[in-house]
């Protein structure tokens, strides 16, 4: 019988556990929390404990290149085949990664890390987006693509909702569309792990009465609020003009099922704003907050605030552009795909906790620079994983503290007030057509309405 699927241990396993190593840094992220278990199944045990499954697909996720299998034997120093890796993720209970993500990921900013709080109240942020499956057998049978103007899409899509720390980029919850889910029938899963003591910040999608009732709920329970970029075709009714210009509005919360009945009256407070630039066509935006009272959250430094919430899309940026580096995701299934989204975000939590190491607090973590911390911290793993019992503890250390130096110092110039014409280069309906890229640059003027 063939022995090649059959683990070999050429080290103890999890020998390569040097401060500052991968596996250094994945207990770090679980701290107290336990692993979850599977049910025993009948037969002889996995060769591979969840407990080393997890940290090592999350370790391959954040390489360029190579296999699941080599990545493994970089870090437990085991060998075991490819098929039998694909064999063994495709048994895993989704329930596994649910389970881990909501044990793991929690907040990290501290009161000094600079952007990671307004006032009293910690600021996350709500978003979702959509990654593509490779075109295989399995995921064209499992689910159709979306339609274009000119047919179907390229690729099938995932859709991803992440609660996320905006100081940081550290998420604090997930969720993955596997039974193609929407971003909206997603987003209210996570709202019930809100951390207490946050300002949550939310786009047009949930600016919407149906939306707001179920984030007013889950605020209150934990001693939260929210400020949400509204719709501008819903109509209110007004109580009262409050002296900073803002308004306490009443807004009517349909019954799903009966499109015409009112279940409740939700009331918040009305923000409407005029941002732009001089020379250049401003733009109006219309904000709902459960802050109600303005001598503690002025409506003008709401406005402002609220164009934090953009750091949610350049943390998918990161997490699509620099982490993963490809166009589809690696996984040729529904479920592993799913598998590995939820390994990028736990590996962009392991990140987001050096990166905020390297900030201290005396420099925003923000500054520290994505792809250079990446590509530094990927060596410093591949030097602790192969240098254990080679380099000495001392000499490690010193080595890690010159590298975590030299970050500090790739740092990233203070980010330009910019904005870009909203337009595409296909149009679709209304939508105008891109025809050569510009911005334009200068400081915003915000006037409350």
């Amino acid at each position: 019988m063939s022995t090649h699927s059959q683990p070999h241990r050429s080290t103890p396993r999890g020998a390569p556990a040097t401060t500052g190593g991968f596996l250094r840094a994945w207990r770090e992220l679980i701290g107290t929390a336990a692993v979850p278990t599977i049910p025993r199944r009948r037969g002889r045990p996995p060769r591979v404990p969840l407990a080393d499954l997890l940290p090592a697909l999350t370790y391959h996720v954040v390489q360029e290149t190579g296999t699941l299998a080599e990545h493994f034997l970089q870090l437990f120093g085991t060998t075991l085949a490819d098929s039998s890796w694909s064999d063994r993720r495709q048994r895993l209970p989704w329930e596994i990664f649910t389970e881990l993500m909501q044990r793991v990921l929690r907040p990290r900013a501290k009161r000094t890390h600079a952007g990671s709080f307004w006032r009293d109240w910690r600021l996350v942020a709500l978003d979702g987006t959509q990654f593509s499956l490779t075109n295989t057998a399995q995921v064209r049978a499992s689910r159709l693509k979306a339609r274009s103007r000119r047919g179907r899409a390229a690729f099938a899509k995932l859709t991803a909702v992440v609660l996320l720390e905006l100081g940081l980029h550290n998420p604090l919850a997930a969720a993955i569309g596997r039974a193609r889910e929407s971003e909206w029938a997603l987003a209210p899963q996570l709202l019930s792990q809100l951390p207490a003591g946050a300002l949550l910040l939310g786009d047009r999608l949930y600016g919407c009465a149906a939306f707001a009732a179920q984030a007013w709920a889950a605020c209150q329970r934990v001693g939260s609020h929210f400020l949400l970029r509204a719709r501008t075709s819903i109509k209110t009714h007004p109580i009262r003009a409050l002296r900073d210009g803002s308004r306490l509005v009443r807004v009517p919360v349909y019954d799903p099922r009966r499109k015409h009945r009112i279940v409740e009256w939700l009331e918040v407070r009305e923000i409407r704003v005029r941002v732009g630039r001089p020379g250049h066509r401003a733009h109006l935006l219309r904000l709902w907050t459960s802050l109600r009272d303005p001598r503690t959250a002025p409506a003008l430094e709401l406005a402002q605030l609220y164009a934090q919430r953009w750091e949610h899309e350049l943390y998918f940026r990161d997490l699509k552009h620099q982490l993963r580096k490809t166009a589809v995701l690696q996984s040729h299934t529904v479920d592993t795909g799913a598998q590995e989204i939820a390994a990028v975000v736990l590996a962009s939590a392991v990140l987001a906790a050096d990166r905020a190491t390297i900030a201290g607090d005396d420099l925003a973590a923000l500054r520290i620079s994505f792809p250079k911390l990446l590509h530094v911290v990927q060596g410093m793993w591949f030097t602790v994983a192969f240098g254990d019992g080679i380099v000495s503890e001392r000499q490690m250390q010193r080595m890690l503290k010159r590298g975590y130096a030299f970050l500090r110092q790739c740092r990233t110039p203070a980010r330009r007030s910019r904005s870009c014409p909203r337009k595409v280069r296909q149009p679709i309906k209304r939508w105008p057509r891109l025809m050569r890229n510009e911005s334009v640059e200068g400081p915003f003027h915000v006037e409350i309405l």
